[in-house]
């Protein structure tokens, strides 16, 4: 494939990721920026689907933003391989050249999006937080954390296409559904033979997780140093289980091994936005700011009343997290609302 003939590629495509016939959800937050990077170029957004049987994901594709869904349906896909998968978007952005491609920053699309760029010979910009479109020539510029989170990097794909990237989930604004939406769908034919993949899913083994993901969470109450020992998120987690959210932590308490770092937050971690973040005991450094500041309310208990966290922080108190917390979880035992104790809501 010539890729180096730029004109010749039209057309934002996401990667409508799905597993056991479920969209996971950066799809959503994908197919909403995707919306607005084409709207910018003036050009369609689409999805691409590839899976064993997946046809009723396609309705809820177009509802959330697609204009087109190319769609390439074989049994040999009914589990993510990278050989099968990799073989049909290949394939796929061979012969329709779309000009953009998002992919979320997953386990699968980290495995599957460096493929795919090898492959087609052109570039990839991995874990991109922020995506935007150069005013003057229309390109597309991927940001992304650089050098251990201390600064973030703008990078740019300028002689060849597609311009790929994978973008963190819970960074961008989810997609708004819209069930009068109509769309059209791209039946993509892919000659995918048994000998084309090279390993054979046996079982899909699924971990019973005791608490709910980040990228998934309304609420979360995250602990820093201030929490003093691993114990502390004992603490917190009764504060969350109250409140229906999870834990979220430092880098710090992942580094000193008091959380797993699946909890961790930040630029190095996850990036949070949820309804409520509730900041214990944490400094304020700028990488755990950059992964949670987008939240909608920001609460901040912390000792020190100059730590950095306050100057982000909706509401804030100054206090130690293990006199300030057991009397919030009293209060909310008692019937009190979390808008009610903040009087905000």
């Amino acid at each position: 494939m010539d890729n180096r003939d730029i004109k010749s590629f039209k057309g934002v495509w996401v990667f409508a990721e799905q597993r056991q016939g479920v969209l996971t959800p950066v799809v959503i937050e994908l197919l909403g920026e995707g919306k607005k990077l084409a709207s910018k170029i003036g050009v369609e957004l689409c999805a691409f689907l590839a899976g064993d049987n997946v046809d009723d994901l396609i309705p809820e594709l177009i509802q959330y933003g697609a204009d087109k869904v190319y769609y390439v349906n074989n049994k040999l896909l009914h589990n993510y391989t990278t050989d099968g998968y990799a073989k049909v978007l290949e394939k796929a952005v061979e012969e329709y050249k779309p000009e953009i491609i998002l992919i979320g920053a997953t386990h699968i699309g980290r495995d599957l999006a460096p493929r795919i760029a090898s492959k087609l010979n052109t570039g990839l910009t991995a874990d991109c937080t922020k995506l935007e479109i150069d005013e003057e020539d229309g390109k597309l510029l991927q940001t992304r954390p650089a050098f251990g989170g201390n600064l973030m990097a703008t990078i740019i794909c300028p002689e060849t296409r597609p311009q790929m990237c994978t973008v963190r989930p819970g960074v961008m604004d989810k997609a708004i559904k819209d069930t009068s939406k109509t769309g059209d769908i791209i039946d993509v034919k892919v000659d995918l033979s048994e000998d084309d993949i090279r390993t054979e899913v046996l079982d899909i083994i699924k971990i019973k997780k005791d608490m709910i993901p980040l990228t998934d969470a309304d609420i979360i109450v995250s602990g820093g140093m201030g929490i003093k020992n691993a114990d502390g998120f004992k603490l917190l987690k009764e504060l969350a289980d109250i409140l229906g959210g999870t834990i979220g932590a430092s880098r710090a308490t992942v580094d000193a091994g008091w959380i797993d770092r699946s909890r961790q937050v930040g630029q190095t971690g996850t990036t949070v936005r949820p309804k409520v973040y509730i900041a214990c005991g944490i400094s304020g450094a700028i990488q755990h700011l950059a992964g949670m500041q987008d939240s909608g309310i920001i609460v901040a208990i912390n000792t020190n009343p100059n730590a950095p966290i306050f100057d982000v922080a909706d509401y804030g108190i100054v206090g130690d997290i293990y006199e300030v917390v057991p009397q919030l979880i009293e209060l909310l035992k008692d019937g009190a609302r979390l808008e009610e104790l903040f009087n905000k809501g």
